[in-house]
């Protein structure tokens, strides 16, 4: 049995139906990618084109919504048990808390240019309203400390060149470990311009092991510029884990809650898009990852190659002067 052949189910039941923009050769119950490859509009639910929940992916922490407001329109946000970042994808928005106001000045789309966001702790009750109508990521963890309510200016989100030749990629670290103060959650962008393979090598962290990997739940959102396919791979770490190869098109996820990922492959004219959401369990929150080890060595090669000269696509916008930071939040 071929790897497109072999079904492993694990998570949340899929409906039939796949959309227009899958291959016509492959029938409903076909490939391993069944039971973590949500394909747009799968999770819609009220004003939510893409709605995963810790019950609904079947693990502890990790959340992703994506908002969708028109033009005037205002959403409430109930925080609850876990914090939030509201990122933009499309357009503008104002948040606002009984502590706080934000204005996010957002941005045209994924592909123009890094955005400002707002980041929201548990047991909020917050207001999103947008005049001239959106689209908004809403990535969430589960946590246990409750950090004050800030706001991401552009210019301060560090965008990283990873990898090399056809395995360049962009990284937007607007919420990475390291960048940007959170309890739980770690977030960042990747863009791959067409042709590259980005998540590469696959690399895993669903163990706990200290200083060499940590235990991640994780969320992969994607667009395509343009329209079209990209390719995503997930492989087994252990027996019965996670198996995925999934066409992924704009607006569709992929659930990681085990295995070896990447690569993401962008098609050849179109950049491929990710929004990369995770949390654990660990004391420490941190991003350590294991790589594959019949892959690894790819690693070796990038030294003697150059980054791909389509790279950066964009650097940091500018935007407003930032407003100081929490004491609590910033050491």
């Amino acid at each position: 049995m071929t790897t497109r052949d072999q079904h492993q189910h694990r998570g949340p039941h899929p409906s039939p139906d796949e959309g227009p923009h899958r291959s016509p050769n492959r029938g409903p119950d076909e490939g391993p990618d069944r039971s973590h490859h949500l394909p747009a509009g799968r999770t819609a639910s009220g004003p939510y084109a893409l709605d995963i929940t810790p019950e609904s992916a079947g693990w502890d922490r990790s959340s992703l919504r994506v908002l969708e407001l028109a033009p005037g329109g205002v959403h409430t946000l109930v925080t609850g048990d876990s914090e939030w970042i509201v990122l933009p994808l499309s357009g503008a928005c104002t948040v606002q808390t009984a502590d706080a106001d934000f204005e996010l000045l957002g941005r045209e789309g994924v592909f123009s240019s890094v955005t400002d966001f707002a980041y929201l702790p548990r047991d909020t009750r917050a207001q999103i309203a947008s005049g001239a109508g959106g689209r908004f990521a809403l990535a969430g963890a589960k946590c246990e400390r409750r950090l004050p309510a800030r706001y991401g200016p552009a210019p301060e989100v560090p965008v990283e060149l990873r990898g090399a030749g056809n395995c360049s990629r962009q990284v937007n670290n607007f919420a990475a470990a390291d960048t940007f103060v959170c309890d739980r959650l770690i977030a960042v962008e990747v863009l791959t311009p067409g042709g590259n393979w980005s998540s590469y090598p696959p690399h895993k962290h669903d163990e706990h092991h200290p200083g060499i990997e940590s235990e991640l739940e994780e969320i992969y959102y994607f667009e395509v510029e343009g329209g079209g396919l990209g390719y995503h791979r997930v492989s087994p770490s252990r027996a019965d884990g996670t198996d995925v190869l999934a066409e992924v098109a704009t607006g569709d996820a992929v659930l990681i809650p085990d295995g070896w990922h990447g690569p993401s492959i962008a098609p050849p004219g179109r950049t491929l898009y990710y929004l990369n959401v995770m949390a654990g369990p660990g004391e420490q929150r941190e991003w350590l990852i294991r790589d594959h080890p019949d892959h690894r060595w790819i690693r070796d090669t990038w030294p003697d190659l150059p980054v791909d000269p389509r790279l950066p696509l964009y650097g940091p916008s500018p935007g407003p002067t930032p407003a100081p930071q929490d004491p609590e939040a910033t050491r």
